[in-house]
């Protein structure tokens, strides 16, 4: 309403976007995105994201190191980048109907086992070929996919913590190596 934001680069909860676009047609709408710094001026997509800009205005001004003991004293997981989706990898697997969101946290549990397609029927109730096709159909995706995807997603957070070795942290998500980890991101 202040006009803080008129011809600058913004973001905002992806709920509210077309409200806010109505509203305030000379601000460049990114939705896609968890903050935004355009200039002095920062913006975040919600409360958590909030969270993580907090993190990324005490990186700006202290250093990484208080950024990162911050978000241990915050029992946050990790900053994430502003650059990242709103929309997270997790909740997406989950499905159109929400019917896989517990396989998907049993599955980031035991990300350094072998998730095979008949482990995961199996966890699922189903037979392989059912569960394979169901899942598909749900998530938008294949299972082997689906794993890769929360193994990824692990590793980037592992990596970017920049706390263990590249190859502690592919057998810890499962990839086995670094090099077949370094495969997987590209």
């Amino acid at each position: 309403e202040a006009g803080l934001l008129e011809g600058r680069c913004a973001t905002t909860h992806w709920a509210s976007s077309g409200d806010f676009a109505r509203r305030y047609p000379n601000v460049r709408l990114d939705t896609d995105r968890l903050f935004i710094r355009d200039g002095a001026i920062w913006t975040s997509a919600g409360v958590t994201a909030g969270i993580d800009l907090a993190l990324a205005l005490i990186e700006d001004d202290l250093g990484s190191d208080v950024a990162r003991h911050t978000a241990q004293q915050l029992v946050v997981h990790q900053r994430r980048p502003g650059g990242q989706s709103q929309f997270s990898a997790l909740v997406e697997l989950g499905g159109r109907t929400g019917r896989f969101v517990d396989l998907v946290d049993w599955i980031r549990g035991r990300l350094a086992e072998p998730l095979t397609v008949e482990s995961l029927a199996d966890r699922a109730a189903m037979s392989p070929r059912h569960f394979a096709r169901v899942f598909a159909a749900e998530t938008g995706t294949t299972p082997a996919k689906a794993v890769e995807r929360l193994r990824l997603d692990a590793a980037r957070a592992a990596v970017e913590a920049g706390h263990a070795p590249f190859d502690r942290i592919a057998e810890e998500t499962g990839f086995g190596d670094a090099g077949r980890m370094r495969r997987a991101f590209l």
